[in-house]
């Protein structure tokens, strides 16, 4: 039997000779074989990694997608990521990465959507004429058309005013040599990119510049006749568009014809709002017209300087609609000729839902006239007539109206001089149509 070539360590111990006893020192002493990462993690952290350069999503397994989305960089190109990714776990986080404030509930609940909106808006608004790329919104179409369907625009720049304009409002002679011309748009020019968004629902523009401090300047807040032409065409390509908003933005009855002039006939308009304006009777008669060769169903236009011509114009085409569901006329200068020839357009309107004739310098006679729509008209469901002075008068009128009716639910007389006791009467006619609805409401789900 062979002897061992290595003698046994108790005897080495025992010698005392420690220089010879084989050690193994580990390096790390948490070390375990369970740390070892597993070779398909090493792989998806490399996609991870290279992402930018060679994207792979599509093919991985659900668990390895999970992975990856987990621990990509919001900040990767949008051409990488926005036809790539529908992750909404990966949208998120570039929303809270961008934004303080993210309300996804305003969006439908996709925060997809909301990112490139938003991302969408913000290009705008910094868009300076003649500065600004163009490309800049076009290259972000093909990336984001499918995904925007609300554009809120709540500042557009004007062009960068040159030291040599000052001279030309001086009076400078020199300037008037010059030969120079002005800018090519005096805002961002929607005509390159309303037709192009395919999915766009509603559009909310503000002529004006946000924050302008110490600079404020008049032209700042300007919707020139410029950009009313291009705008309205714009319009017109947008083949999409539900709702249009325009407001606090100067509009006045030229810019208000014009417009309307291109969205007669338009296939989706639902509903317009040009409150906080500056139209007219010309104006609103082209509103007339636009209601007779539309399919509105809300029209908004409060807070403008109609007067009793113009809400005749109204009328008129008030009492051939059969689409409008809301009318809100508040604060504009329709006096009794106009409440009147509104309450005259009701007695063969039976669509209407929702009127609002609040703030007009209406009194006892628009009063009266609307009294007989109460007790006629079957359809109207809420009338707001509040600050107007309709005197004790046109109190009891109204107070008579809503004894016959059946089917207004909201009845607004606050500041209108009724009296105490035609008031009270006319609320609880209010209430008992509340109660007569709210069971006609349950009966109905219970049939379903």
């Amino acid at each position: 039997m062979s002897k061992s070539l290595y003698p046994p360590v108790a005897k080495l111990n025992q010698a005392g000779d420690c220089r010879k006893i084989r050690r193994i020192i580990a390096e790390d002493p948490d070390w375990s074989l369970a740390l070892v990462p597993l070779l398909s993690n090493l792989c998806l952290q490399n996609i991870v990694r290279n992402f930018e350069e060679k994207p792979i999503i599509e093919e991985l397994l659900p668990g390895h997608k999970d992975y990856v989305l987990e621990r990509l960089s919001p900040a990767l190109p949008l051409h990488v990521t926005a036809n790539l990714i529908s992750d909404e776990g990966y949208w998120k986080r570039c929303c809270s990465q961008r934004w303080d404030l993210c309300d996804v509930s305003q969006y439908g609940h996709s925060w997809k959507r909301m990112f490139f909106e938003r991302h969408l808006e913000n290009i705008i608004e910094l868009f300076i004429p003649d500065v600004t790329d163009p490309k800049t919104v076009l290259d972000m179409v093909p990336l984001c058309k499918n995904y925007v369907k609300r554009l809120d625009i709540s500042q557009l720049l004007p062009p960068i005013k040159e030291p040599q304009k000052a001279e030309e409002e001086d009076g400078s002679d020199l300037a008037s040599d010059s030969g120079s011309e002005g800018p090519s748009m005096d805002h961002f020019d929607f005509g390159i990119l309303l037709n192009k968004l395919t999915n766009l629902e509603e559009l909310h523009l503000v002529y004006r510049v946000r924050h302008c401090g110490m600079n404020f300047e008049w032209n700042l807040f300007e919707f020139t006749s410029r950009d009313c032409e291009s705008l309205a065409k714009a319009l017109k390509s947008c083949k999409t568009l539900k709702l249009l908003r325009l407001h606090q933005s100067k509009v006045e009855d030229d810019k208000c014809r014009l417009l309307v002039k291109y969205l007669l006939d338009h296939p989706s308009l639902r509903e317009l709002d040009l409150s906080h304006n500056l139209i007219g009777d010309r104006g609103a008669r082209a509103i007339g017209k636009l209601l007779n060769r539309s399919q509105l169903e809300t029209l908004n236009i409060y807070d403008n300087n109609i007067r009793g011509p113009g809400a005749q114009a109204i009328a008129h085409a008030l009492s051939k609609n059969s689409t409008l569901l809301s009318l809100n006329l508040r604060l504009n200068r329709l006096g009794d000729e106009g409440g009147q020839a509104v309450g005259q357009a009701l007695l063969n309107n039976s669509t209407l839902l929702h009127l609002h004739l609040g703030a007009n310098e209406m009194s006892e006679p628009a009063a009266i006239v609307l009294s007989k729509v109460l007790v006629q008209n079957n359809t109207l469901k809420s009338i707001n007539l509040s600050c107007n002075r309709l005197g004790m008068d046109g109190g009891k009128a109204l107070e008579e109206g809503m004894s016959h009716n059946t089917t207004v639910t909201e009845c607004d007389i606050r500041l209108t001089e009724v009296g105490q006791e035609s008031g009270s009467c006319i609320s609880q006619a209010v209430r008992n149509n509340q109660s007569r609805a709210r069971k006609k409401q349950a009966q109905e789900s219970k049939a379903k």
